[in-house]
């Protein structure tokens, strides 16, 4: 998908908290690239199979290497199990990857899935409103 090592990209990522905004003077900071939120949210899964890929390192490999059961490691790959904090610290030992990174990743993917829920951002909105009162 990327074309380059994924390792190379999200070394030089910097993972932002939602709450802190960059402002430049004179600029909306909603028009600022660093403060946009994707249209769909990436699983940290989607960037761990781009590496995989790229290293030439299939998916059976990368299951016996961590000893996570094959079936397990396809679907963290396809996007439907979390990357745990054991996870991480498995792929860290496997690809040198940092575990935190992972964790920080599914971490942003579950606030954006979060926030998308729209009966949640009702009780978000319900629970603000009480807040300003305290």
């Amino acid at each position: 998908m990327f074309g380059i090592s994924v390792t190379a990209v999200l070394k030089d990522m910097n993972f932002i908290n939602k709450f802190i905004m960059i402002t430049l003077k004179g600029i909306d900071p909603q028009m600022i690239a660093n403060n946009l939120e994707p249209s769909e949210p990436i699983h940290p899964g989607e960037l761990l199979k781009e590496e995989i890929e790229y290293r030439g390192i299939s998916q059976k490999k990368l299951a016996e290497r961590t000893g996570i059961s094959y079936t397990v490691l396809n679907e963290v790959l396809n996007c439907k199990r979390a990357v745990t904090t054991e996870y991480a610290l498995l792929f860290e030992a496997a690809l040198g990857i940092e575990a935190g990174m992972w964790i920080r990743i599914q971490a942003d993917y579950n606030m954006q899935i979060a926030r998308k829920n729209k009966s949640f951002a009702e009780r978000l909105a319900n629970v603000r409103k009480v807040a300003v009162a305290f």
